[in-house]
């Protein structure tokens, strides 16, 4: 059995310590923030999550937090159907849902099945060293540990990622996002329906119920640059003006947005790397394959990762090994969806008019059999 830093304590950290945990592994986890707040989005875990969920002996705390999501549909402005994909061949193959669920519920769900302590908050890393038989990190209060590996899921921006490779930069993805979770069980949206909405001059809107009656609802559009200080002062109104004329229920899920629970962030992902293991040190989650949200995808990897970690440590006792095998397994996935999500968002966001008419065209005319391929490939992951 072998010591163990996590840094980050998000979906990836926490999924990840329940892996290792599970296997007889000692674990710590260090959270920079003084406390893992509720951030109020939602997130959507695959088939393919939820299996990686039941493997970690997750899949049960997890699943009465959410609703199955068993629709997917794609519409024009006006409400005009461009695609749709019934999930549930897919799903009752597998064995396991979709799931739309609040953030804050997974990562209570999470953190829940975790002993008490494992998780240290405040706790934000400087630096770390690595000899031939440990790693030592070093944090911002003077504290120091020692394990014999860590395990980067401190997301996006990575400070293990950053130290490895200082050019590994987020990409900005040319479109900024707000997002909310609403009460809106009155409005009888169809069961178990996501819709996501390609609009005119590169607006974007969706949503997707998460259980209780609450769905997540976000909104892009493009911006010249990140932060722009255009939409750095947009406030709610704003965002309903923006989408007034986008068909419903898209009006009605902002007029039941408070301003308090908007949030607002630039859209950014994580240009694929050539390596996820480094030594002793290895990257997970968003530390190692930040995806943009086009595909649902972003949490999913986080949690796979943890799966097929556990799995390559089962198999091989020797760290270096075992890492070896997680990185071979993981890339060429993960890469897959980093590069898949990026180019789906550049369509999804067009401005242009003419284009956007043959996009549209083109997305009616798109066999079902596309759209089977790529949820087999999303859902059916075979490492």
């Amino acid at each position: 059995m072998a010591d163990f830093l996590i840094i980050g304590g998000g979906i990836g950290g926490l999924a990840t310590a329940r892996a290792l945990l599970s296997q007889g592994h000692t674990v710590q986890v260090h959270e920079a923030a003084p406390e893992l707040r509720e951030v109020g989005a939602g997130v959507v875990l695959g088939a393919n999550a939820m299996r990686a969920l039941h493997a970690l002996g997750l899949h049960d705390a997890v699943r009465p937090h959410g609703t199955p999501v068993t629709r997917l549909d794609l519409r024009d402005q006006q409400g005009r159907l461009l695609q749709s994909a019934d999930t549930t061949p897919f799903t009752r193959r597998l064995g396991f849902d979709n799931l739309g669920i609040h953030r804050a519920a997974l990562q209570r769900a999470l953190l829940s099945s975790l002993p008490a302590g494992t998780v240290r908050l405040g706790s934000a890393l400087e630096q770390f060293t690595e000899s031939a038989r440990e790693v030592t990190a070093t944090f911002a209060d003077g504290s120091t540990a020692r394990a014999d590996a860590l395990i980067g899921a401190d997301g996006i921006r990575s400070r293990v990622r950053r130290q490895l490779l200082p050019e590994a930069q987020p990409r900005y993805a040319g479109y900024t996002c707000w997002r909310a979770v609403v009460e809106a069980q009155h409005l009888h949206l169809p069961a178990g329906e996501s819709c996501e909405t390609w609009g005119q001059r590169g607006r974007r809107f969706g949503y997707v119920p998460v259980g209780q009656g609450l769905v997540y609802w976000f909104a892009c559009l493009n911006s010249p640059e990140p932060r722009h200080p255009r939409f750095r002062d947009f406030r709610l109104t704003d965002v309903q003006a923006a989408f007034a004329d986008f068909h419903a229920p898209v009006p009605a899920l902002l007029a039941l947005t408070r301003p308090e629970q908007l949030l607002w962030n630039d859209i950014l992902d994580l240009p694929p790397l050539s390596h996820l293991a480094y030594g002793r040190v290895l990257l997970l989650g968003d530390a190692g394959h930040a995806t943009t949200p086009n595909l649902g995808q972003g949490a999913g990897m986080a949690v796979e990762d943890a799966a097929t970690l556990a799995r390559c440590l089962a198999e091989a006792a020797d760290l270096a090994t075992a890492f070896s095998r997680f990185e071979q397994r993981r890339l060429p996935r993960t890469t897959r969806v980093v590069r898949t999500s990026w180019q789906v968002g550049n369509i999804g966001q067009l401005e242009n008019p003419l284009l956007v008419q043959l996009r549209n065209a083109a997305m009616r005319l798109l066999p079902a059999a596309v759209s089977r391929q790529q949820m087999a490939w999303l859902y059916e992951v075979n490492e």
